[in-house]
């Protein structure tokens, strides 16, 4: 399974990272490819790592003002000439789509794919991964758009909450036929 994961390039502390390389290394030991921004910086490139550590192939699609942050020995390298086609690009090339913490950049690619989703332009599963607690009050926002009727379809249609990487896996090959 081709899965792209949406996820900051920032820095950050071992309560984000540890859950990141748990995950990567699922994706890695099940035998999936990443599908993710390309950078080798930040959470992207300790999310890459252990995917490549586990023997899962890299698919980067970076964007030419980052082409200088894009890791050099992914499988594949992309490199998009602006972050809309980035983004058109990663969902293109993904089978199920998870969004892990991240900043501005993560959750404009959230709301863009759920936008999609919404609209029936893509089918793909979609997981918030919520690390740490970090998607707690965008859940909590998601159930008031669907109690008080923004969303035209159940929120479980659209995304699927996982507290963990393993929970996160285990939806996605549920959900497009992996045994």
């Amino acid at each position: 399974m081709n899965i792209c994961v949406f996820l900051s390039a920032a820095e950050l502390d071992e309560r984000y990272t540890a859950p990141a390389r748990e995950f990567a290394e699922l994706i890695g030991k099940g035998g999936h490819t990443l599908v993710w921004g390309g950078s080798n910086v930040g959470l992207m490139k300790v999310v890459a790592d252990g995917v490549q550590d586990n023997g899962g192939r890299l698919v980067g699609v970076s964007v030419e003002f980052l082409g200088d942050k894009a890791r050099v020995n992914a499988d594949e390298m992309v490199m998009a000439a602006d972050l809309a086609e980035r983004k058109a690009q990663l969902l293109a090339r993904s089978d199920a789509i998870v969004i892990m913490v991240g900043g501005t950049g993560t959750l404009d690619e959230a709301t863009e794919i759920l936008e999609l989703k919404k609209h029936g332009l893509h089918t793909k599963p979609v997981v918030l991964l919520n690390t740490a607690g970090f998607y707690d009050g965008l859940k909590q926002q998601f159930q008031r758009m669907e109690d008080e009727g923004f969303l035209p379809l159940p929120l479980a249609d659209l995304v699927f909450f996982a507290e963990d990487g393993v929970g996160a896996l285990a939806y996605l090959e549920e959900a497009v036929g992996i045994q």
